[in-house]
């Protein structure tokens, strides 16, 4: 079940990235960081709870 979990918060993690790395494209730096930080949220704070 864990790698289940893990797999899951993977493929998240990877399309709120993509999305992050598009608005860097469009030159919205602001919320480009606020996704990239989201990120890094999605794929930290549930790891904490799994181990």
């Amino acid at each position: 079940m864990k790698l289940v979990t893990v797999i899951v918060l993977l493929v998240i993690s990877i399309y709120t990235f993509g999305f992050a790395v598009s608005l860097w494209k469009e030159k919205q730096k602001f919320g480009s960081a606020a996704v990239f930080f989201l990120t890094l949220a999605i794929l930290i704070l549930p790891l904490f709870s799994i181990f």
